[in-house]
């Protein structure tokens, strides 16, 4: 499907017509992204681009890892997830998987998180291959990051293996073009409560799963309002302070059993520096001083969490490779911290210094009728240039 119009650029026609392409592909997280990785392995082969398939243990999802310019280790890894978060329920205008130009947005499920910078990164390739680099360009195209954020970990521990070692490492989740140097890390946990049932005419012979979950959430938001109090030293992130959030709530059988499960799901998003596992430790100690000694007289009862997700943070690296190039390219003298989690920290903790910089605003991504300015993919154009020339010097 070709939307760009003629007075556009080649480059900015090509990347929006990569973007219509990898959009096409319903990669929901729940789902194979392994149709579209074949599609740009094609792509790669037909401009003679060595590339490598990194699939996941299961064999339904793939990374790939492909490099322009000289073979070995050094240059930039530009890393991109190809998974996108779900669409049903949400009241989209026309068909999200179907990139809609509307004046000077393109509408499209991952327009900006974020297949606009993965096809940025492939429609730049012939541009890049052009410049004679000395030294190497990589692209890492991964899965799961809006579930788990270990698509890239196969990949990354191959890196000075099987896989060249990069020297820096972009990832380009949405930033509106700034480079982020510092990113929250994000902890999700469910737990579990076990009560113990009878009739809700007789409390006392009973332990109720559910007014234990409360006192726990309520706990939770305690650890919150802590956390707010505690504040951030920097002041360079909004909110300012490491967060907690209860997002789902499930159990009971009927209004008059008191009920013997309940479960939630909740989330711990802490600034760079603080230990993932906080909000964790301060809610088990809540649980083992307050709650413990009550469901002890209850065989049976009691209260499991069990870590889903853990993503680290980013931590600020001033003066590393990947913040001065990035800087460069951007011609901006200045990092921003974002609040939300990406794959930066698992290249930072892979010995890669990173930074996050790509096309669009984290305020649109996951809505309806994600969007993504045009203008954000010509300042991806201008930044990959400038990154490409300084490789090639």
């Amino acid at each position: 499907m070709q939307i760009a119009s003629a007075n556009e650029s080649e480059r900015l026609a090509a990347v929006i017509d990569m973007m219509t392409r990898l959009i096409s592909y319903d990669t929901e997280s729940s789902k194979t992204n392994l149709p579209l990785i074949a599609d740009v392995e094609a792509w790669l082969a037909g401009l003679g681009v060595e590339h490598v398939r990194v699939p996941n243990a299961q064999g339904d999802k793939a990374a790939l890892f492909a490099t322009i310019g000289p073979k070995g280790d050094g240059g930039v890894v530009l890393s991109g997830h190809t998974d996108v978060v779900p669409v049903a329920g949400q009241s989209w205008t026309s068909d999200p998987f179907v990139v809609r130009r509307d004046g000077a947005r393109l509408y499209g499920r991952g327009t900006c998180d974020m297949k606009g910078f993965d096809a940025l990164c492939l429609a730049m390739i012939p541009e890049f291959q052009r410049m004679a680099l000395k030294r190497p360009i990589h692209i890492l195209l991964s899965y799961d990051e809006e579930t788990t954020c270990l698509g890239p970990l196969d990949a990354i521990a191959r890196f000075g293996v099987d896989l060249p070692r990069p020297a820096a490492a972009i990832v380009g989740e949405p930033t509106l073009m700034r480079v982020a140097d510092a990113q929250k890390s994000v902890s999700t946990y469910t737990t579990h409560v076990t009560g113990h049932e009878a009739h809700s005419s007789r409390p006392a012979l009973g332990v109720s799963a559910i007014e234990i979950a409360v006192e726990i959430m309520s706990a939770l938001y305690r650890i919150h309002e802590e956390l707010r109090i505690e504040g951030d030293a920097s002041g360079r992130f909004d909110p300012g302070w490491s967060t907690v959030h209860v997002g789902m709530i499930s159990g009971g059988t009927a209004r008059n059993i008191i009920a013997r499960d309940c479960a939630f799901s909740w989330e711990f998003r802490g600034l760079p520096g603080t230990p993932g596992d906080l909000a964790l430790r301060r809610m088990e100690a809540f649980v083992a001083d307050r709650i413990a000694p009550r469901l002890a007289a209850f065989p049976g009862c009691r209260v499991e969490t069990i870590r889903d997700v853990e993503a680290p943070g980013l931590t600020p690296d001033p003066g590393s490779l990947a913040e001065t190039l990035a800087l460069k390219a951007a011609r901006s003298n200045r990092t921003i911290a974002v609040p939300y989690a990406t794959e930066a920290g698992q290249f930072q903790q892979g010995g890669v210094p990173t930074v996050v910089c790509g096309p669009g605003s984290i305020d649109q991504a996951h809505q309806p009728d994600e969007y993504v300015e045009i203008s954000q993919l010509e300042a991806g154009i201008d930044f990959m240039r400038r990154l490409g020339r300084e490789l090639a010097t």
